[in-house]
């Protein structure tokens, strides 16, 4: 029998994301994204002592479309959620999909350090942690 290889979160991660500041507005964060793929925005701390926020796609529908609101006048720290759950880049896939479950998750930061370095959704999980292994 064959030793099952774990798969970490830094195996599945996208490392491409968009950093934003809270005090950009809704229309500039959108004009602005370089990588929509990851369905989230990250907000930047402010300092030291600060945590991160996200803003997911969907954040921006319920909070800014659906309530017929001008994305010109709508600061991300107003929709964002903060403090934000993130993921340790060394995490075993399987808790990480747990931790989700938990927590009602579908994409997380994955900080080291103090510091972003990716983000991870279930997508990422699946297609690049599962998929990928079974057709080796």
């Amino acid at each position: 029998m064959s030793e099952r290889k774990i798969v970490r979160v830094r195996d599945v991660m996208k490392t491409d994301f968009d950093m934003v500041e809270g005090m950009d507005t809704v229309a500039d964060v959108l004009k602005n994204s370089r990588h929509p793929e990851t369905k989230c925005f990250i907000v930047n701390i402010r300092h030291s002592d600060d945590e991160y926020g996200i803003v997911l796609l969907s954040d921006i529908a319920k909070k800014v479309l659906a309530r017929n609101k001008a994305p010109e006048r709508v600061n991300i720290y107003e929709i964002m959620s903060k403090p934000v759950i993130y993921v340790d880049p060394d995490m075993d896939i399987r808790y990480c999909t747990r931790l989700f479950e938990n927590f009602g998750l579908g994409r997380a930061p994955v900080v080291e350090g103090k510091k972003v370095i990716g983000i991870v959704g279930y997508t990422d999980i699946v297609l690049n942690g599962i998929r990928d292994r079974l057709l080796d």
